[in-house]
């Protein structure tokens, strides 16, 4: 079963066009070193919650869209062995402007446990 990094993140939306040409990019180069999959998803139905949610999660400001993606990869060793061929592909070397505010980003790597 695949190894997934997840990510959650808010952005705002005057820059969800500069994010999405960010990530069209982004995606493309994690591909090419080797993922299996990169998926990025804007928010459509995520309520803000009393205690936790997703918006509250990444302090999501009324300007602002929740976008949550992952990566999926054969295992944690080709996830750290993609990971560093992207970090040091040219093509995502600045500079540039950030299209969010990278602070407020939760991510992780997470072990598949069951795919149905």
């Amino acid at each position: 079963m695949p190894y997934v990094d997840g990510f959650v993140l808010a952005v705002p939306k005057d820059n969800l066009e500069a994010y999405k040409d960010m990530a069209r990019l982004g995606g493309s180069v994690w591909m090419e070193h080797g993922a299996l999959s990169y998926v990025e998803c804007i928010a459509d139905d995520v309520p803000y919650g009393e205690l936790t949610s997703f918006p509250r999660a990444v302090q999501a400001k009324d300007d602002e869209v929740v976008v949550f993606s992952w990566i999926t990869y054969p295992d944690r060793a080709s996830r750290d062995a993609i990971n560093a061929k992207v970090m040091a592909d040219p093509r995502l070397k600045g500079p540039y402007e950030m299209p969010f505010d990278g602070k407020r980003m939760i991510f992780g790597g997470f072990e598949s446990f069951l795919e149905l």
